[in-house]
């Protein structure tokens, strides 16, 4: 269950939400405004989501990662941290920040069942238009 999404991280000043436009990332692939289109935050948040709790192999994230963060993530997957035996992991909310425009620094809060663990990532847009991750950070209870 997803509680809320939310636009700025920690110490964000207004000016310094959603890139130098305050564009919200939403909209920082270029899609056209009249058509809703799923955040990259979210999207990463919820693949990443998925393969390190075990739902989806670490190959998932072959192609939509870039630089050592697809061998942190073969390294955080091989641990398992999110793998429970009970209530599936979910993105029960996510924040961001737009240090420079084609970039994000992201956070996700991870619930499954009473454990909620904290994720970061980075994303960054190459030049094909495409977002990559290019860190992952997992944090919480061990």
């Amino acid at each position: 269950m997803r509680v809320s999404r939310t636009g700025s991280g920690a110490g964000t000043t207004p000016d310094s939400r959603g890139g130098s436009s305050g564009t919200p990332p939403e909209h920082l692939g270029g899609a056209p405004l009249g058509v809703p289109q799923p955040r990259p935050t979210d999207r990463f948040a919820e693949l990443l989501v998925a393969v390190l709790s075990g739902q989806r192999p670490v190959h998932a994230m072959l192609r939509h990662s870039a630089g050592q963060a697809y061998d942190e993530l073969i390294r955080l997957a091989e641990r398992g941290p999110l793998r429970t035996r009970g209530a599936r992991p979910v993105v029960r909310d996510i924040g961001w920040f737009v240090p420079r425009e084609g970039a994000i620094e992201a956070f996700a809060r991870i619930g499954a069942g009473d454990r909620l663990r904290a994720m970061a990532f980075r994303l960054e847009r190459g030049r094909d238009l495409r977002w990559r991750c290019t860190a992952v950070e997992l944090g919480g209870p061990r």
